[in-house]
């Protein structure tokens, strides 16, 4: 018996500050920041990998929408025509399911920071980057509203966006909750 506890005790004192199990963790840990600092530095001195262009991720336009071709100059147009407003570039489209924000949500914070308010065009989207356009269509009655995307969600695996209140009302989706849409993300 005395035997067990005198190994006990011995594993006790190891882990004493200056003990052998201490001088063991020390070593340890110094060998991650070596190993660690290595990695960074080979990164620093490596040169970089050019990121892939925004046209390599561009989907073709949905069949019947009048895309401008970006190749052609523009022709001069006075500042107040109404046609000087620079027009959308389709880059995607999704199908799936639209859910909206109840009031119980109204007055939070969302992940871009802002707060939600009744009554704003904004969604929310699992990937895509805060402040990009989306053009939802309601495909059970056609209606379509264009919103800004502030917020990450939906959490459920079948719905593509949470519109908050203002846009489910445009799209006459309250009563339903939840309902088949078309996303057509916008430049």
């Amino acid at each position: 018996m005395a035997c067990a506890a005198a190994k006990t005790v011995g594993r006790a004192d190891s882990f004493k500050p200056g003990g052998r199990g201490q001088r063991r963790l020390n070593q340890a840990s110094h060998r991650n920041k070596v190993k660690d600092l290595a990695l960074v530095l080979l990164l620093a001195a490596s040169p970089a990998v050019a990121s892939p262009s925004a046209e390599e991720f561009m989907v073709e336009p949905a069949h019947g929408w009048d895309v401008p071709d970006s190749s052609q100059p523009e022709k001069a147009k006075a500042a107040d025509d109404p046609e000087d407003r620079p027009t959308s570039r389709l880059l995607q489209v999704v199908n799936g399911a639209a859910s909206w924000y109840g009031p119980g949500f109204y007055g939070r914070q969302t992940a871009s920071g802002e707060r939600l308010r009744r009554g704003t065009l904004t969604a929310a989207h699992r990937t895509l980057p805060f402040g990009t356009r989306v053009r939802v269509t309601n495909l059970e009655n056609g209606r379509t509203v264009v919103v800004r995307i502030n917020d990450r969600g939906p959490f459920r695996a079948h719905r593509v966006i949470d519109l908050a209140h203002g846009a489910a009302s445009e799209l006459q989706m309250m009563r339903s909750g939840e309902v088949p849409v078309r996303l057509e993300v916008l430049r």
